[in-house]
């Protein structure tokens, strides 16, 4: 039978979330210390989204990168990601009513036409793409190594200038290394380091700067 006094209040039930987290926090490490309060805010929303506690030291910030995203979210700039599903989870209803733009490259014409006559990967091609953006751009990637590669090669070249990188690309072949590769890298970052990641913890780490802009700027 099920249980007559389930939450059923959204916020309510969001709200018991984020207690439940704490408290958990406070059991595996009592005297754990947030660095700031827009990094508590973005640490327990990854956590808050995957049930995960290994982010409380798995996800790093390298550089000014929350500033940048929050710059570039309130200064009509562009989110860019590299799956439908990272950005279908970005909430779009926020960014249009502050004028940010945002697009997913990787179903266009042109990125299929790219990835085939250069013999790359899609999500190569789409940051290539992306790089004509004339904006300020932000890449929010939860799953193509290749495309954190891509980025740091185009860095590399004078090719590209992104504002920040949100680089948590889930998987065994290349994850880790490509994001241990962006930590290390010049280019503001919020990284997930090792395997874990994912498209909707992406979106989950966009959607906490864009909820506490506030305090992100």
């Amino acid at each position: 039978m099920a249980d007559e006094h389930y939450i059923t209040i959204p916020n309510k039930i969001t709200d018991k979330s984020f207690e439940m987290i704490q408290d958990e926090i406070d059991q595996i490490d009592p005297n754990f210390q947030f660095n700031s309060p827009i990094e508590e805010a973005i640490i327990k929303r990854a956590i808050h989204t995957t049930a995960d506690f290994d982010y409380l030291k798995n996800l790093k910030f390298h550089g000014d990168a929350i500033e940048k995203i929050a710059h570039v979210m309130m200064n009509h700039g562009t989110i860019i990601t590299d799956t439908t599903m990272a950005l279908a989870g970005i909430n779009k209803r926020k960014l249009d009513a502050i004028g940010c733009h945002y697009h997913c490259y990787i179903r266009d014409p042109e990125t299929f036409a790219l990835a085939k006559e250069q013999q790359i990967t899609r999500s190569m091609a789409a940051i290539e793409i992306a790089a004509k953006v004339p904006t300020e751009k932000v890449f929010v990637i939860g799953n193509a190594p290749t495309a954190l590669y891509k980025i740091l090669e185009m860095v590399k070249e004078n090719r590209l200038d992104p504002e920040a990188v949100i680089g948590v690309p889930v998987g065994f072949v290349e994850a880790a290394e490509s994001k241990q590769a962006l930590y290390e890298s010049d280019i503001p970052a919020i990284v997930a380091l090792g395997r874990k990641g994912g498209s909707n913890l992406a979106a989950a780490l966009t959607n906490a700067i864009l909820y506490n802009l506030n305090i992100a700027e």
